[in-house]
């Protein structure tokens, strides 16, 4: 494979990222009144504003040229196709499958699934599913981590106002607080659990289970009584039954857990917030996976986001990437998108075997406007690293225009896009301080501390409105990101290997720590830091 920092647009890049990347945004503005027209995308209720990016057209022409040179529509076929695109597990990444409608052509067993879901989905809403005393259920527990967490509970808190009857909650920590405080909340004749784990063999998921378990016998459920109150979302039909679950709903190996709350692992946002809600949810989704598959690279949403990212990140020299949701309801978009993007990207080897040789993903993070304007925009206007932003903001109804609140959160959000880019303006301050009779050392000092130069860059991202259809959009447009990423970058952005290494080594620290295995080598820190453990429980320390 050609190295990447060979091929003719990554170095014409380079040669735009000494001129055009230097210069002044707000000045880009001035010469051209039609900039913010051209560069802004829409598509299925999403609307990209990406005028403040340290971009023209010759950037955006060369980035087209990239992803051209590393075959990202060829790859792209081969997505939607089914081909085999995770090459070190020999599988498709096919989720795009499950969002497609009950009329199109699917994967066998995607229609058999989806309808399953829905008819103990309706039992359980209009109550025909009963706990072991033969009350309805109120309350859904999804246990489950990473994947198999941050997408479903994302999409329960985004359109938590349509929730109706059936409370849904999360538990992911195997810190036991979380499921002991979440336990302390419910009624075990009313509460049921969904055990939701592909492989269903994470140790976390499995022990808080089994806490769960145990919590609804010492209330008074039989062994028997167990199976009215759990479920399982799965591919281990074995490990399942094992356990003791009756009732398992399927996915498949070519559905990854960050990329599956499209499948049967949303079944908590379809029992919280309705079947037709979820399926909304896949609307939205495939309407964006639509335009993704036939938009030209230069028209398209999802591919602009990647190319955006690459250029900030591998020719600006920008190591973070900011995303701040202006809506309470996305609070949990930054946790799912550090998933989605760092898991998929986080890698330093090509799909061949080679060091990448380029950066690839940068830090994700985030919070949720206008908390963060009182957290870390300091460091984002006046911080030595600029960091990429992207601004989410999803509209409300015209009627909320009578709310100051509502009035105050959109104009937060524009101002501060708005002063990202300008920065202050040196020669007004300096007048303004004067006016406040500062001169001399103590106006030269004023002036140094409330300066900030401005011109860093940040999109924003219009949602037409906050509801089910949107929000597919949306979370779609950002998994098509980090695919058109990987492509470019050559890396797989199906796999996790990364993770895998600590998950073994905790499993032996587990052994040790209860007996069942006997200690192995360390390193003088671990070393300490058992025994330290180990004198806290006995009672010696």
């Amino acid at each position: 494979m050609t190295d990447l920092r060979n091929l003719p647009a990554w170095r014409e890049l380079g040669a735009l990222a000494a001129d055009v990347g230097r210069a002044r945004v707000d000045s880009m503005f001035e010469a051209d009144p039609e900039r913010a027209e051209r560069f802004t995308l829409s598509a299925a209720g999403i609307t990209l504003d990406y005028s403040k990016q340290r971009v023209d057209s010759q950037v955006m022409g060369a980035l087209v040229r990239l992803a051209d040179q590393q075959q990202v529509d060829v790859v792209k076929q081969a997505l939607f196709a089914g081909g085999i695109v995770n090459n070190s597990e020999g599988r498709a990444a096919w989720h795009v499958a499950l969002r497609r409608p009950d009329d199109a052509p699917l994967h066998a067993g995607v229609h058999e699934v989806r309808a399953a879901m829905g008819r103990f989905v309706e039992d359980v809403r209009h109550g025909r599913w009963l706990g072991y005393t033969g009350a309805p259920i109120s309350d859904v527990v999804n246990i489950g981590i990473g994947g198999s967490d941050l997408g479903p509970r994302l999409v329960c808190d985004a359109l938590a106002q349509l929730r109706q009857r059936i409370h849904c909650h999360f538990v992911a920590n195997v810190d036991p607080s979380d499921l002991d405080d979440t336990l302390m909340r419910m009624d075990p004749e009313r509460t049921l659990f969904i055990v939701t784990s592909k492989s269903f063999g994470t140790a976390e998921t499995l022990a808080n289970a089994e806490v769960a378990r145990q919590w609804l016998i010492d209330n008074g459920a039989s062994q028997a009584d167990v199976a009215r109150h759990f479920v399982a979302v799965s591919t281990n039909e074995k490990a399942v039954r094992e356990f003791g679950i009756e009732r398992m709903f399927g996915f498949w190996d070519w559905v990854g857990g960050r990329f599956s709350l499209w499948s049967a692992v949303g079944i908590s946002i379809a029992l919280g917030l309705g079947m037709e809600t979820f399926d909304a949810l896949l609307a939205g989704a495939h309407a964006m996976d639509d335009h993704f598959e036939t938009a030209p690279l230069a028209d398209n949403l999802p591919a602009t986001l990647a190319l955006l990212g690459i250029w900030n990140n591998n020719f600006l020299g920008l190591p973070t990437h900011v995303v701040v949701p202006y809506a309470q309801r996305l609070a949990a978009l930054p946790a799912f998108l550090q998933q989605l993007e760092m898991e998929s990207n986080g890698k330093s080897v090509t799909r061949d075997g080679q060091p990448t040789r380029v950066e690839t993903v940068p830090t994700v993070w985030g919070s949720v406007g206008t908390n963060a304007q009182h957290a870390f925009f300091q460091m984002l206007h006046q911080g030595v690293l600029a960091a990429d932003v992207d601004f989410v903001l999803p509209l409300s109804d015209a009627a909320h225009g009578d709310d100051d609140r509502e009035r105050q959160r959109v104009a937060n959000c524009l101002a501060q896009a708005e002063a990202l880019m300008h920065g202050r303006d040196h020669a007004a301050l300096m007048d303004e301080l004067i006016a406040e009779g500062l001169s001399g050392e103590r106006l030269e000092h004023r002036l140094a501390a409330r300066r900030f130069d401005g011109n860093r860059p940040s999109s924003m991202l219009v949602m037409d409105r906050l509801d089910a259809r949107s929000l597919g959009a949306l979370l779609a447009a950002y998994e098509h990101k980090v695919f058109v990423q990987g492509v470019i970058w050559n890396i797989n952005s199906f796999d996790q290997w990364g993770v895998e290494l600590g998950k073994t080594m905790a499993g032996q620290l587990l052994g040790e720590l209860d007996g069942s295995a006997a200690s192995v080598a360390h390193d003088g820190s671990t070393r300490a830091l058992l025994a330290r453990v180990r004198r806290r429980w006995a009672g010696r320390d």
